[in-house]
């Protein structure tokens, strides 16, 4: 017996894995007129959607350490947990980016990049707040800071994001 069209929309609300093998089924049997038309479309604008999400999560990562190691470092022996973990993350966006390279011009974009930027910072004021990061707050701000007490606009290109070292100079010293 065929699912109906509204057995399917119920479906990927109950059984979502359930739900894409049925659709998958019926179109490899080329029953388009019993496809669950409307959330399969919204699914595959999801997917696109995921890898931008993606990218805009690893330059946040990547803008927080650069930030942390520009800003942050107390003596030449810290920073290097940062550095590893930029190395990574801009790994991982190579990764992407050669892998659909359409994504670079949407991570790129200006609204994507302050995205990366706000959500940095949101990350930094966090990680300050940590007890083991309350001598250095109030070092910096003198007290705990806020969104205000950072730059407002992205101080990165995204060129920067995807190749500046800061550290080089320190250490080629």
């Amino acid at each position: 017996m065929e699912p109906k069209a509204q057995n399917l929309k119920e479906l990927y609300e109950k059984d979502f894995y359930l739900w894409v093998q049925e659709n998958l089924r019926l179109l490899e049997e080329k029953k388009y007129d019993l496809v669950d038309w409307e959330n399969l479309l919204e699914e595959i604008r999801g997917l696109g959607e995921w890898y931008v999400d993606r990218a805009i999560d690893l330059m946040t990562d990547i803008l927080e350490n650069l930030y942390r190691w520009e800003n942050f470092r107390e003596n030449e022996d810290e920073g290097h947990e940062w550095i590893e973990r930029i190395s990574i993350a801009r790994t991982d966006l190579d990764v992407i980016l050669m892998r659909h390279p359409s994504i670079k011009a949407k991570a790129q974009e200006k609204e994507n990049i302050q995205t990366a930027w706000e959500l940095a910072v949101y990350s930094l004021i966090n990680w300050l707040e940590e007890p083991k990061n309350h001598q250095r707050a109030k070092s910096c701000f003198g007290r705990f800071p806020t969104e205000e007490d950072f730059p407002k606009e992205c101080p990165y290109s995204f060129q920067q994001i995807l190749d500046y070292e800061p550290w080089v100079q320190l250490f080629n010293s």
